[in-house]
């Protein structure tokens, strides 16, 4: 098993023990090959992904980067069919959007979510 080197936030190091402790892996490492596995699962059946397909995406991030969820909004009309915007803590958002479109379309609204580190948590859920 080959052996590779990341660097995480003290506040991820710390989420990641809990979570090892939680859902009792034996160490971090089991933890995190447990959690690259669903990411690799997830990412290879949206990709398998074709034609009209339905979902909500949702999306939470700080206030403050509510001016890029609203650009990237209006690059994909096309597909949200309705968006719920919701300040749940004193400066969390959080966005659900309905979407039904493209497939590709979808996967690459939710990618541009993915890629800005600002949204801290990306959920696409298909139906």
């Amino acid at each position: 098993m080959a052996i590779i080197s990341i660097s995480i936030n003290e506040k991820m190091l710390e989420e990641i023990d809990k979570a090892q402790k939680d859902l009792g892996f034996s160490g971090r490492s089991e933890a995190i090959r447990a959690g690259i596995r669903m990411l690799l699962e997830d990412a290879k059946e949206k990709d398998l992904l074709s034609g009209r397909v339905r979902g909500v995406l949702l999306l939470t991030h700080e206030h403050e980067v509510e001016d890029f969820v609203t650009k990237v909004k209006h690059n994909y009309l096309d597909i949200i069919y309705t968006q719920i915007h919701n300040r749940f803590k004193e400066n969390r958002c959080l966005e659900l959007f309905i979407l039904d479109g493209e497939a590709e379309r979808i996967r690459e609204l939710t990618k541009e979510f993915q890629r800005n580190e600002a949204i801290d948590h990306v959920k696409l859920i298909l139906t």
